[in-house]
């Protein structure tokens, strides 16, 4: 083979594989399914209605329990229905979409886009999602499962789109997370709503940690203000943060449950901060005192202060512990065992997660823990 004959050939090669990157990086533009009547039925028929200053969208993110549990911990979201969406029928059941009806199983949310703006709430629930696979999520197969935002507001699709765009940078293979206006939506039987609520150990394709992470954040929200100084007197919580905890939190903290060894937010936290009181946001422990125990949840050589904690006696489960409570909120926190590092005191403080907030060091001013910030000082 000639020089030229060869480096036509490798030019060749190079042109295809990089047309081939381009085409891979380059978000595609997703409507619906080809097989699909061109003109979908046009009805709305769902519980949940805007009001002026709040706007809505529709999520389609595999299996809508745990879309809606996800959004419904989302600061800024106001209420959330599950239900079927753009489909080529009218009036679909459950069963019906789960026969390949051609419907989406969706949420509509509702949010004040003071609190969340639409480009914070796709970012959250772009995190919840595989964004490149077609009609699957989690152990979920189907057209029902497909990916897809729709829109009530023509003014959302460019925001929507530049989403799209800036996700695809983060993924090799196409984003085929579909974007289209709103055609029909049919909400879903009652039992499917607030299913994850009703059934705390339903199925859910979602990370619970990522969950609980949302709710967190929304349930601070609802503390008075950002000072969280020293001098600061904490009491007991408002229920309007109780009510915005996720179940998991309300259980560990009011009703001293344990959640689940490893599988939960911090037992594997390694960055400089605070863990407060999800209740109340009192910090009861620093990132200084952390270190891992190897029993699946947070331990703690010792507190902030001894005096933020009440120490009890606990004789459940047919075994005698300490446990230990916030003091100013009364929320259960966990156990002290005394197998700890020597070096450190002995001593092994065993808290929930779900019990805690984490103030990473860089967020302590902005959040209004600016005053602890010589815990960290060396």
């Amino acid at each position: 083979m000639s020089r030229r004959k060869i480096f036509l050939s490798v030019l060749v090669v190079a042109v295809l594989i990089i047309i081939g990157t381009c085409l891979a990086f380059s978000p595609k533009d997703i409507s619906p399914p080809k097989n699909f009547n061109v003109n979908l039925p046009e009805e709305i028929i769902q519980r949940h209605q805007k009001i002026d200053g709040q706007a809505e969208i529709y999520l389609a993110g595999g299996c809508f329990w745990g879309t809606e549990f996800l959004m419904r911990n989302v600061p800024g979201v106001i209420d959330v229905e599950v239900g079927y969406a753009n489909g080529p029928t009218r009036n679909p059941t459950y069963h019906d979409v789960c026969n390949n009806s051609g419907h989406a199983e969706a949420a509509h949310v509702i949010y004040d886009p003071n609190g969340v703006s639409l480009t914070k709430l796709l970012d959250i629930y772009f995190q919840s999602i595989d964004p490149t696979l077609v009609n699957r999520q989690g152990n979920d197969s189907g057209i029902q499962y497909r990916t897809g935002i729709f829109f009530s507001d023509p003014a959302d699709e460019k925001i929507i789109k530049e989403s799209l765009k800036n996700l695809q940078g983060n993924f090799f293979n196409a984003v085929v997370v579909e974007c289209a206006p709103i055609k029909n939506f049919y909400r879903a039987e009652e039992e499917h709503q607030e299913y994850l609520y009703k059934n705390p150990n339903g199925y859910c394709h979602i990370s619970r940690s990522f969950i609980n992470e949302q709710a967190k954040e929304k349930a601070a929200q609802n503390f008075p203000d950002k000072n969280f100084s020293r001098d600061k007197v904490y009491g007991r919580p408002d229920k309007k943060v109780l009510d915005n905890l996720s179940e998991l939190q309300r259980a560990v903290t009011q009703d001293a449950e344990t959640e689940p060894p490893y599988k939960n937010e911090y037992n594997g936290e390694t960055r400089e901060g605070i863990y407060v009181d999800v209740t109340n946001g009192q910090p009861l422990f620093s990132s200084t005192d952390k270190f891992d125990s190897g029993c699946g949840w947070p331990a703690f050589s010792k507190p902030i202060d001894k005096n933020y904690l009440r120490e009890t006696k606990d004789f459940s489960f047919g075994m005698e512990r300490i446990e230990v409570r916030a003091k100013a909120s009364g929320s259960h926190l966990g156990h002290v065992f005394d197998d700890g590092p020597a070096d450190k005191g002995g001593l092994r403080y065993c808290i929930n997660s779900a019990s805690l907030r984490f103030i990473p060091i860089g967020s302590m001013e902005k959040e209004g823990y600016g005053d602890w910030l010589d815990l960290f000082k060396h």
